[in-house]
């Protein structure tokens, strides 16, 4: 008989398969206690796991860095949670001074870190606690020498149904088998949401009690548009999901006819589309994209246990400028603070990082680190069409302070008598609300811009685009984020500066139509939003966009 569950739509997809109910399995554990004098051995043996663990890490983050740069960063922050020096001294503590095995070390610490965010009321420090007990259970393994996760290799179609799922066990899944995932915990932005999305996956998250409702070999329909699952459906409802989901593919194959295609408008207008990317390691057709609108440094920092030297950023910025085979680069420089730290970089303890010493911030603290970058970023020029962008400019004298270090770098090069462009061209985010509203002024410090959308949203309206709390008040489409804009395409276009957009809002097909309509004409996002994007545009006219744009206002 059939049987509808509702739950919260996570990532969007249709899917007809039967059930697999996980439930991961209990790690053997060693006696709680060792006998006296083993202290050294047993907290030798932790901190080759830690080591392991770390090794795994970098892949699974260098991995995610050539599909989405903006997820890899779930894995830096599992790195940071594996070298948190609290955690690590009370695991030291229970190990050497009360003789505990290191894996009964290891689930009491991380257990207890866990069940502590768990119980917070915000529901985004919550949420971490899974990212804790991720951490827990890959060390947990290493010690026992066990295999990774059961999930990466299935002979039949599935839909997942568990309690929740680690991150890990999300990026490390059969992507190919698993056709949809229906958990009874995890929200919106959850890492596993977030992966799912990244890998197209449809999910269904928050159903009470699915594990129960569900056994394992159920045929099961999900929509994860409207979040309805269907358990043992009939004939009408299958039919009706297997025309849901032939329409949905029918979308995404028609979308792909655009990717090899430029943007062209029904009038002819021409949209340049740019890729974001966050190593040297992507991978994208050279015909599918214009230019590369955000290259991301901050991998270079992430994956080592020290700071990279200006030869490592050299080689690095090199072969991307050569992978991109002539197609204009822009290069941010470190942007690291807010959600992204260095475990071996001491940065300070804030109440609130979003709005503390990061980015562009940090790098003026930090006078070698930003004259390293910007020397192996000026020699890379010398290869190719790359240009320079500095993150969390909030005023004309941070614009003229990074111009200066640019400068001193310059001479610093010629001393050595090393090649770079003289002409290289000058940029700014524009994601601080103080440097869009003197958007004139700032147009005649620099060459060209880029609005970050995601944080110039957050810092605008006042909420953190990842508490589900306050979701209701975080608006890319807001009369006053419009408004904003408007203002910023027009003055950078009056002094014809180059002005594009690279966050969220440029990936987004129908904000995609919104900000042409205001004026951009450059659009830079992730790869797989790309035949979206481009085909969306292709319905409209610029005068029907324009309009579009205007009631909005």
């Amino acid at each position: 008989m059939e049987e509808r569950l509702q739950g919260n739509p996570v990532s969007e997809g249709i899917a007809y398969a039967k059930s697999y109910i996980y439930i991961p399995g209990t790690l053997t554990k060693a006696p709680e206690f060792f006998p006296k004098g083993q202290e050294e051995e047993k907290y030798r043996e932790f901190r080759e796991s830690c080591e392991k663990a770390d090794s795994e890490l970098v892949t699974l983050y260098n991995g995610m860095c050539k599909e989405d740069p903006d997820k890899a960063k779930i894995f830096s922050a599992h790195r940071e949670l594996l070298q948190d020096e609290e955690i690590l001294d009370e695991i030291r503590e229970a190990i050497c001074a009360e003789s505990m095995n290191p894996d009964s070390a290891v689930s009491k610490v991380y257990t207890e870190f866990a069940e502590l965010l768990a119980g917070v009321e915000d529901p985004l420090i919550a949420e971490r606690a899974a990212d804790l007990r991720d951490v827990r259970d890959r060390l947990l393994r290493i010690l026992s020498g066990k295999e990774t996760s059961k999930l990466s290799s299935f002979s039949e179609d599935v839909i997942l149904v568990a309690h929740d799922l680690l991150p890990s066990d999300t990026a490390t899944m059969d992507r190919k088998h698993i056709k949809g995932i229906l958990t009874e915990v995890g929200g919106v932005n959850s890492h596993s949401a977030i992966l799912a999305r990244s890998y197209g996956i449809p999910a269904i998250l928050g159903v009470p009690n699915v594990t129960e409702k569900i056994p394992t070999d159920t045929m099961l329909a999900m929509d994860g548009l409207t979040g309805e699952i269907f358990v043992t459906p009939g004939e009408e409802c299958i039919r009706d999901i297997r025309e849901k989901q032939t329409s949905f593919f029918r979308k995404k194959e028609a979308e792909k006819n655009f990717l090899n295609k430029p943007a062209i408008m029904k009038d002819g207008t021409e949209i340049k589309i740019g890729i974001n990317i966050g190593s040297q390691e992507f991978d994208v057709p050279t015909d599918r994209y214009d230019f590369i609108g955000l290259f991301r440094t901050e991998f270079l920092y992430m994956e080592g246990k020290e700071l990279p030297g200006e030869e490592t950023q050299f080689e690095a910025y090199r072969q991307v400028v050569q992978k991109a085979k002539g197609h204009p680069i822009t290069l941010r420089t470190l942007d690291i603070g807010g959600d992204k730290t260095l475990p071996y970089m001491e940065l300070p303890k804030e109440d609130n990082p979003f709005l503390g010493k990061r980015a562009i911030r940090l790098c003026f603290a930090e006078k070698e680190l930003f004259l390293t970058q910007l020397r192996a970023a000026l020699r890379a020029s010398a290869y190719g069409p790359l240009q320079i962008m500095f993150p969390m400019v909030g005023s004309l004298e941070d614009i003229r302070k990074a111009k200066e270090y640019l400068n001193l770098a310059k001479e610093q090069l010629k001393e050595r008598k090393q090649q770079f462009d003289e002409q290289i061209r000058i940029g700014i985010m524009i994601e601080i609300p103080a440097i869009a509203l003197i958007a004139d002024l700032a147009a005649e410090e620099v060459d060209f811009a880029s609005i970050g959308s995601n944080d110039l949203t957050q810092y605008l309206s006042a909420a953190d685009r990842m508490n589900p709390e306050v979701a209701a008040y975080y608006k890319s489409d807001s009369t006053a984020m419009l408004r904003l804009l408007g203002f910023v395409f027009r003055e950078f276009s009056k002094r014809e500066k180059e002005i594009s957009v690279c966050g969220e809002m440029a990936g987004n097909p129908e904000t995609a139509q919104l900000l042409v309509g205001l004026g951009a004409r450059k659009l830079s996002m992730s790869s797989g939003n790309i035949a979206g994007v481009k085909a969306k545009l292709a319905e409209c006219t610029l005068q029907e966009l324009t309009a579009l744009a205007e009631k909005k206002l």
